[in-house]
């Protein structure tokens, strides 16, 4: 069999994309639980983001920022005007809204950086009540410079308690994501056990916690599963000292593993692709990027056992 080359498979992902028969297979079929964040599309417009959300079978997306503007209770779309109209458009084509990806970072120390954090996270607690997110993602993030691990540890379990607190009664958790200083698992156990309560989880980053906190997925699933609410994937390939991303699968990223662990493991949330091409400017369109994430994910779930 003659393996298809890269710019060949590529452009059988695009033209099958845009069959007309498969967006209208979309609309009426359930979906596999697989999400994209918006990250990855820096210039897509609300409208673009869904209607490419729906025909390339995604069942959510994952609020990050749209079209450059990061604070999304500042967005258009989410005015107290147009609320009810956003909230219609995703259900005229099935989809959910994930979780709201804040920019909130716990580990800030110094008074009116730490309130401005927290002011950010509580309203985004209140944005993802009015629109019926379950969950608002936000960072521990770094151990500043000057600062010890233990304090800064202490301060992020605080500043989970305080938003956690507010979030109480919303329908909305508030999720800290594996990421920064903060992708091993018993640092992240700490936070959490600190913070429990039925309105704090976790976001595993699945990526991070392999690549940085040179974990086995298996080993970070026992120790952190029964916290886990969202997970983002994404693959890469070791860079020097760093990563250089890729598109699922052809990196060094056990993808097919974390998939298996969790299906394995009776999660029930999304498997969302966190793309990060609003900081990585080289990476590939997300035309390419999503459909593949779409078609490769899906078999891996269906191998795994997890059936639309």
């Amino acid at each position: 069999m003659i393996k298809p080359s890269r710019r060949q498979f590529v452009g059988s992902l695009l033209s099958t994309v845009a069959a007309p028969a498969i967006v209208r297979a979309t609309k009426g079929a359930r979906r596999l639980p697989i999400a994209f964040s918006t990250l990855g599309c820096p210039t897509w417009d609300w409208k673009q983001i869904l209607s490419q959300a729906s025909t390339l079978g995604y069942a959510a997306i994952e609020l990050r920022g749209i079209q450059g503007e990061m604070d999304l209770p500042k967005c258009k779309e989410f005015a107290p005007g147009q609320i009810k109209s956003s909230m219609a458009d995703l259900t005229a084509l099935n989809l959910r809204i994930s979780d709201l990806g804040a920019s909130t970072r716990l580990h800030e120390f110094e008074p009116a950086k730490r309130e401005a954090a927290l002011d950010e996270g509580r309203r985004f607690i209140d944005l993802a009540h009015n629109l019926k997110v379950p969950f608002v993602r936000v960072f521990g993030d770094r151990v500043p410079a000057g600062q010890n691990r233990e304090s800064t540890i202490e301060r992020v379990i605080d500043g989970m308690k305080v938003l956690g607190q507010h979030a109480r009664g919303s329908g909305v958790a508030v999720i800290i994501e594996s990421h920064g200083d903060f992708t091993d698992s018993p640092s992240l156990l700490r936070i959490l056990k600190g913070s429990q309560m039925r309105s704090t989880g976790l976001l595993w980053d699945t990526h991070h916690t392999v690549a940085f906190g040179k974990e086995q997925p298996a080993d970070t699933f026992r120790n952190l599963g029964k916290y886990v609410r969202h997970v983002h994937l994404k693959d890469s390939r070791p860079k020097g000292e760093d990563v250089q991303y890729v598109l699922t699968g052809d990196g060094t990223v056990p993808v097919v593993e974390i998939v298996r662990v969790l299906v394995a493991g009776g999660y029930k949330g999304y498997y969302c692709y966190e793309w990060e091409k609003t900081w990585h400017k080289e990476l590939e369109e997300p035309e390419i990027a999503f459909p593949h994430y779409a078609k490769v994910m899906t078999r891996y779930l269906e191998e795994a056992g997890l059936k639309s």
